[in-house]
């Protein structure tokens, strides 16, 4: 992991709770721009709740969630904003483990429809769209230049006009990262983004989530359970388990805690691997930038 890059993410003794069940127990981590922070554990380990209270969906019981905006310079604490406001204003952008894309919409509208935000500033709320003024018609141009950017990003440019319904799956999961952003964001919430692929679609993936750490200068958090994924491009990763954080740290350091092995096999800790386990979690790949 690199020491250099900025701190852009700050979570501080997240709790959330529903009734009497706790979700998250007292969450503490950082991650950095320029990086990919994964977040993984088992299944009802408390990853998606993590998100939910980053991107507003649900306002945390107790903690602070601090982003720092690398280009303005602005500190937002996430957990005071209302939902909307967490994407629009401090950019923090996402996808979610079920595909949420509108499905009779063509993939170039998906991509149009994401930058909604920036067009009703241009347009005066309607007037200026409606009269067609330059500054309008100047907001249309570059919101179609960066669909268009991101389609070809992605591999869609060939399917910009089929509706986004008809997209193979590993299409869809493409064309839902390429809408997050086509938002702008700082920040990108990536939840488990390879369900459902296959081993040559998880590669292209790798590719494409290395590439926009690399070549657009954000922080990426991601969960996943596909370790071929987390182990071969994360620089950072928090592990969860019943809600509480048992390890942090870089790839290296994680496949080989004994807490982290414990927590995904439910076995004790000195009991030696099922192969197919632990040539998981000895996936090649340091985690490091290229």
């Amino acid at each position: 992991m690199s020491t250099t890059a900025e701190m852009l993410l700050t979570v501080e003794h997240l709790t959330m709770r529903f009734g009497g069940l706790v979700a998250i127990d007292d969450l503490s981590f950082e991650a950095r721009n320029r990086e990919i922070t994964s977040i993984i554990g088992p299944n009802g380990a408390g990853k998606t709740t993590v998100f939910n209270c980053l991107t507003g969906f649900y306002k945390p019981t107790v903690g602070r969630l601090i982003l720092n905006h690398p280009k303005s310079g602005n500190t937002y604490f996430l957990e005071r904003m209302e939902g909307f406001k967490v994407a629009q204003v401090a950019h923090v952008g996402r996808t979610f483990q079920n595909i949420r894309l509108f499905g009779q919409m063509s993939v170039l509208e998906n991509l149009i429809v994401a930058q909604h935000n920036v067009l009703m500033k241009a347009s005066k709320f309607s007037i200026a769209g409606l009269l067609r003024l330059p500054v309008y018609m100047r907001a249309e141009r570059e919101a179609i230049d960066l669909a268009t950017y991101w389609m070809d990003k992605v591999g869609l440019t060939d399917k910009a006009d089929w509706d986004s319904q008809n997209l193979p799956y590993g299409d869809q999961r493409r064309l839902e990262i390429a809408r997050a952003m086509c938002t702008r964001p700082v920040m990108l919430c990536l939840d488990e983004p390879a369900a459902g692929l296959n081993p040559r679609e998880s590669l292209e993936l790798n590719d494409l989530l290395v590439s926009i750490r690399d070549d657009h200068g954000i922080g990426l958090l991601l969960i996943e359970h596909d370790m071929s994924v987390v182990m071969g491009i994360s620089d950072h990763i928090v592990v969860l388990d019943h809600g509480r954080k048992i390890a942090d740290g870089d790839p290296a350091a994680v496949r080989e805690d004994p807490a982290v092995i414990k927590a995904y096999l439910g076995e004790e800790e000195d009991e030696e691997l099922p192969p197919e386990v632990a040539q998981d979690l000895a996936t090649s790949g340091t985690g490091g930038k290229p």
